[in-house]
């Protein structure tokens, strides 16, 4: 489980918007690490290097600057039935966004940190962010405590708000989505019964997603 969150990060990393790291460096940063919170917390470090002005680490706290104003504090907690952990992931300039990594043991999840309003959405997995800056997609795919399906969300001043959702008919292993244009998903995936990876186009117009 572990491996393969980390392994996912590192995949992801080539997808990020505003000051990514090369998955060839993430393999390297995260060649020893015990899980993936502690991937996410080098990451963070790495991160924090060329945001100095968006965030700062001291101890447990993650502070993340508002704008124009404001601090929004993210404590980790290590009760037993509450272990949660925060980690800087990314930094969405074209909508003043903050992307965090969110570990709750061997739970991974994603959430978006909106500067202007403080607003926090938490979301199942990697939210990749559409050209228009209208909607974001996210693909969460796993064995094990994921919705194994495709959602897209509006972005709107309040929060990420859900729009659409879509489930395959048949098992997918090691999804990853891209935006093609505003109105695509690409879709890149393993079928679970074996065979060559595949990539599926899938507009947002289609009549088989479930609108929310």
């Amino acid at each position: 489980m572990r491996a393969s969150v980390i392994a996912g990060l590192c995949l992801l990393a080539s997808l990020a918007h505003a000051a990514p790291i090369a998955p060839e460096r993430m393999m390297e940063l995260c060649a020893n690490v015990e899980g993936p919170a502690h991937c996410a917390r080098i990451v963070e470090a790495e991160q924090l290097k060329s945001l100095p002005d968006l965030a700062k680490r001291d101890g447990d706290t993650l502070t993340v600057r508002l704008f124009p104003s404001g601090t929004r504090l993210l404590v980790d907690t290590l009760a037993a039935n509450n272990e949660r952990s925060y980690a800087l992931w990314d930094y969405w300039s074209p909508i003043n966004a903050v992307v965090l990594f969110v570990a709750s043991g061997d739970d991974v999840s994603y959430a978006v940190l909106q500067r202007a309003s403080g607003q926090l959405t938490t979301l199942p997995a990697e939210p990749v962010l559409a050209p228009d800056r209208q909607r974001i997609a996210v693909a969460d795919f796993c064995s094990h405590k994921c919705t194994n399906a495709v959602s897209v969300w509006r972005v709107t001043r309040d929060g990420m708000r859900k729009e659409l959702g879509y489930k395959p008919p048949a098992d997918w292993n090691d999804v990853t989505v891209a935006w093609k244009d505003a109105d695509t998903l690409v879709l890149q995936y393993d079928p679970a019964g074996g065979g060559d990876r595949k990539s599926v186009d899938r507009k947002l117009a289609a009549g088989d997603w479930k609108r929310s």
